[in-house]
């Protein structure tokens, strides 16, 4: 039988997790943009303390589900046209060709 080989994840070496702040609530996260299309979002207790929608959802800790923030997203829409959030692909910005859905068909790019 052969031994298992676990390779270690590396993925923050390449492009490691930046601080964005939401623009409403000002709730604090760090966040990585593997693409236009991929976004991780790492939340703290703070951030989690002060974000309007989670508490707008009734959201606690105890692993109710919240689907995402639009103001955080439009934070990090804005970070990454500023140029404060690098993309870690350098494919260009998708063109929405779908008016229904937004550009690419997603919120804000999970």
């Amino acid at each position: 039988m052969s031994e298992q080989v676990i390779r270690p994840d590396v993925r923050l070496e390449d492009g490691p997790m930046w601080p964005v702040a939401c623009r409403s609530c000002s709730a604090l996260v760090e966040v990585r943009k593997s693409s236009w299309e991929q976004t991780s979002i790492q939340w703290h207790a703070d951030g989690l303390r002060v974000c309007e929608e989670r508490s707008a959802t009734g959201w606690t800790e105890d692993g109710r589900l919240f689907g995402g923030c639009a103001r955080l997203g439009d934070s990090i829409r804005a970070a990454v046209s500023n140029g404060d959030l690098p993309i870690q692909s350098s494919d260009p910005m998708p063109v929405n060709t779908d008016p229904d859905n937004g550009p690419s068909g997603h919120g804000i790019g999970h």
